[in-house]
């Protein structure tokens, strides 16, 4: 008890004389306006000749990079078209034997079929499979440059063989 107390007086906190500094020490001064600090900002970059924030035209494209934008964008277009599906069962009339049966009166080639099963099937597996990935990392392993490569590669190869093989089916 007595080395906390003593650790704590250190600190400058101190239990018969409140010393609520220690709380705010950090703190923004009150006395400004979001614009002004803008302004302060700026002026302070300007006089020290720093560069504005590089846009993303400026960074060097990578595989993990490439890999983190596309598992964002198949996630969403994952769930837009889920959403747009089951909108479609609930609102169009018919069952989903006559639409099937509209698809097939299209007489479209078997290539464009293909096309369109893996065009399908790419973006789910490679979200699967991309997910697995993130599960992985969240467990606290797979961060070294090289595992982060390897791994991404992996990812990239399995949704090709997995989408590939879904189309031919």
């Amino acid at each position: 008890m007595a080395l906390l107390l003593r650790t704590l007086g250190r600190q400058g906190v101190c239990l018969s004389r409140p010393h609520y500094h220690v709380l705010y020490r950090h703190a923004a001064p009150m006395g400004t306006t979001a614009k002004e600090e803008m302004n302060k900002f700026w002026a302070k970059n300007s006089r020290l000749n720093r560069p504005m924030s590089p846009h993303i035209t400026v960074y060097k494209w990578s595989i993990p990079m490439a890999m983190s934008i596309t598992f964002r964008g198949t996630g969403l277009g994952l769930s837009g078209a889920i959403s747009a599906f089951a909108m479609a069962a609930l609102v169009l009339p018919g069952s989903y034997t006559h639409y099937l049966d509209l698809i097939h009166s299209l007489s479209v080639g078997p290539l464009l079929i293909g096309l369109a099963k893996f065009g399908i099937a790419f973006p789910l597996s490679y979200h699967t499979y991309n997910g697995i990935r993130h599960l992985y990392w969240d467990i606290g392993k797979g961060f070294k440059i090289p595992e982060v490569y390897r791994t991404g590669y992996t990812v990239i190869g399995l949704s090709a063989i997995t989408s590939i093989a879904l189309a031919l089916m």
